[in-house]
């Protein structure tokens, strides 16, 4: 009676974390279990952290093009997200990355700038990195890796011990459940969501969305080739990304032009 309560428990808790739902900037239904304030919280504890590990760039002329770039972005995010101010910091490292974490704070890797060759393709990562901030991405994937610690928890509850045959062959073929049914898909639609809304942002800032597509080959090129397969990796493959940023250039076109013809024309260089 008590392994049945318990049992019990367990599924009655997961069950009532499912009323934290939400939805993402493009309507799409999230699960959100953390607040704003412990989501700005880490991002700020963690952003210190890695300004402390990672060598900080003195790059006076670099460093203020990376401002440039990032201040005209983020100058078109809503104040409906409640972000009053944007830290950001290059990373001198060969990474071809960038990043952004809630509480405002971008990091970028000056790797990324010889990939990136101009202002709009670093505008382009910007924008990107910007909207899994504002998308609440980050809280997603955590509240997601939280449900699924809670559901192999109930798994194991409802099969008995994970020692017995059953039992490991059981949470054997959840675990790949969970990778390739649930987590690795919802990352790519994470990526894909990303690159939409990116788009759009940077465009309003004047950036030219069209460069989105040689950033991508640029990106390609440079992986050499060694990417994994779309259906094993949390990022569309680089044909598909372009595909489908080509796609959307005709909606997002005529923000680019209204910024333009508003003032918006952005002067950043390296």
């Amino acid at each position: 009676m008590i392994a049945s309560l318990t049992k019990f428990g367990l599924v009655a808790f997961c069950s009532s974390l499912l009323v934290a739902c939400a939805q993402s900037p493009t309507g799409r239904s999230q699960m959100l279990l953390y607040s704003p304030q412990q989501m700005n919280q880490l991002g700020a504890d963690s952003f210190e952290q890695m300004k402390k590990q990672e060598k900080v760039s003195k790059d006076a002329k670099l460093n203020a093009y990376v401002s440039c770039v990032a201040k005209a972005v983020t100058a078109q995010v809503p104040a409906s997200y409640g972000i009053t101010s944007w830290e950001v910091v290059l990373f001198d490292s060969k990474q071809v990355n960038a990043f952004a974490l809630p509480g405002g704070k971008i990091g970028v890797y000056s790797g990324l700038l010889k990939v990136a060759k101009n202002q709009d393709q670093l505008a382009t990562v910007i924008g990107h990195e910007l909207t899994h901030v504002l998308a609440q991405h980050s809280n997603e994937r955590l509240s997601r890796d939280q449900l699924t610690g809670i559901g192999l928890t109930v798994a194991n509850a409802a099969i008995g011990s994970s020692d017995s045959l059953g039992g490991a062959a059981t949470m054997a073929a959840l675990g790949l459940g969970v990778q390739v049914g649930i987590a690795l898909p919802y990352g790519r639609t994470q990526e894909s969501e990303a690159d939409r809304l990116g788009l759009e942002l940077m465009a309003r800032a004047g950036f030219n969305p069209a460069e989105a597509i040689p950033l991508w080959q640029n990106m390609s090129a440079a992986a050499g080739g060694n990417t994994p397969p779309q259906l094993l990796s949390t990022h569309p493959s680089n044909e598909n990304r372009i595909a489908e940023l080509q796609a959307q250039q005709a909606e997002v076109q005529p923000l680019y032009e209204q910024a333009r013809a508003n003032g918006l024309v952005p002067q950043c260089k390296a």
